[in-house]
């Protein structure tokens, strides 16, 4: 998912985790599987569920950090109205398959406006996947901490970007104290506007 990305972040020491391969399922496991595999200080940048394993990853390596970019995801826990929604993608993916839930999620993730070929590429992704992965990635994402003074407490930038048809954050959710960038965009900022957002996410780390 971070392939339009690449070339504008070449010169820069990259590592992009493939969280189903980690093995556990929690962010608390996956953020204790990556810190181990990264030296230094680093930048966290995380869009979606890899925002949640960043801001893991924030709270058990804080002195490490050098700035936090997320891209469509929030800092505070699932409320109960959400964990609900969580089980009914579940019960979506158990009964009917991947295909089902890109074709409900298609219009969550990506806005109207967006690319064929960005539209295709992220389906491709998804199809990729294999229903037990998916349900163990929303069961991490449904059970994750509450990040909001985490988020507070840091002494380095913070990034929100969002997209202004995103149906799972919006911009009045950013962290008091973050830098907030909108993308007409859906849920999927970096696909759906990859130079616009690789421009702000270059100059973020610059700044960083």
């Amino acid at each position: 998912m971070w392939e339009p990305q690449r070339e504008a972040l070449v010169g820069h020491d990259v590592v992009a985790p493939d969280l189903y391969g980690l093995g556990g399922a929690s962010m608390d496991e996956w953020a204790r599987e990556i810190l181990p595999r990264v030296e230094g200080d680093f930048v966290l940048v995380g869009a979606s569920m890899g925002g949640y394993c960043a801001l893991e990853l924030a709270r058990q390596a804080p002195e490490r950090l050098r700035g936090l970019v997320l891209v469509g995801s929030r800092v505070d826990a699932d409320p109960p109205d959400r964990r609900e929604g969580r089980a009914a993608t579940i019960a979506l993916i158990r009964e009917q398959g991947v295909e089902a839930l890109w074709e409900d999620m298609r219009p969550k993730l990506l806005s109207a406006e967006a690319d064929a070929d960005v539209v295709a590429f992220a389906r491709q992704i998804a199809l990729e996947q294999s229903p037990d992965d998916l349900v163990a990635a929303i069961e991490a994402i449904r059970d994750r901490r509450d990040s909001t003074d985490v988020v507070a407490a840091l002494d380095c930038p913070v990034l929100f970007a969002v997209g202004t048809s995103d149906p799972f954050v919006s911009p009045p959710e950013a962290p008091p104290a973050a830098e907030l960038r909108t993308f007409p965009t859906g849920h999927l900022v970096n696909l759906e506007q990859p130079d616009e957002f690789n421009a702000v996410l270059t100059g973020f780390l610059a700044r960083a």
